[in-house]
């Protein structure tokens, strides 16, 4: 089967895509830019990417807007694919302080997840599951609350193993 964030990404767990390395609490940024690009950096820092793509997703803003405010205090920042995404990751950022990006309803971030995927379509499982995931307030909150890394990814793998146990029941 191989590996499942290699590839397409298609079967790339949250857990899988989240490395500790890529997850950063309690970061400052001056703006949205500053924020966006802690996410990114996370990104490269896990491999998943280079510099030039932390580029690229400022410049999707810049060109775009503010639509990857996705929810209240939650941006998704992401650019499309490119030569400059190595594989399939995700990054979580906290941000102490929150900043504006723009978006009239959920605005001012205080989470920013980088998004990067190598083709349009695999990283769809991946970002069902994140959405389904910070939809729940208390888990969210929970999210903001993380004092470290492992307790993020704790949170994140006690979901998924509810998510696979639920899943199992209902076939």
């Amino acid at each position: 089967m191989g590996d499942s964030v290699g590839g397409d990404g298609a079967r790339g767990t949250l857990s899988d895509l989240l490395p500790t390395v890529a997850i950063r609490l309690g970061a400052s940024a001056d703006d949205w830019r500053a924020a966006v690009r802690e996410a990114g950096d996370a990104l490269v820092a896990s491999g998943a990417t280079s510099d030039a793509y932390t580029g690229e997703m400022i410049a999707t803003v810049e060109s775009l807007g503010p639509y990857i405010v996705i929810a209240p205090g939650v941006a998704l920042a992401h650019a499309r694919p490119s030569p400059a995404v190595h594989r399939a990751g995700l990054s979580l950022v906290t941000l102490v302080t929150p900043v504006p990006f723009g978006h009239r309803q959920n605005d001012p971030v205080r989470l920013v997840i980088g998004l990067a995927s190598p083709d349009a379509e695999g990283h769809v499982n991946a970002l069902a599951t994140l959405a389904d995931f910070i939809a729940d307030d208390d888990r969210r909150s929970a999210l903001l609350e993380a004092r470290d890394a492992a307790t993020v990814r704790d949170q994140i793998a006690a979901y998924e193993a509810r998510e696979a146990l639920s899943n199992v029941k209902g076939e």
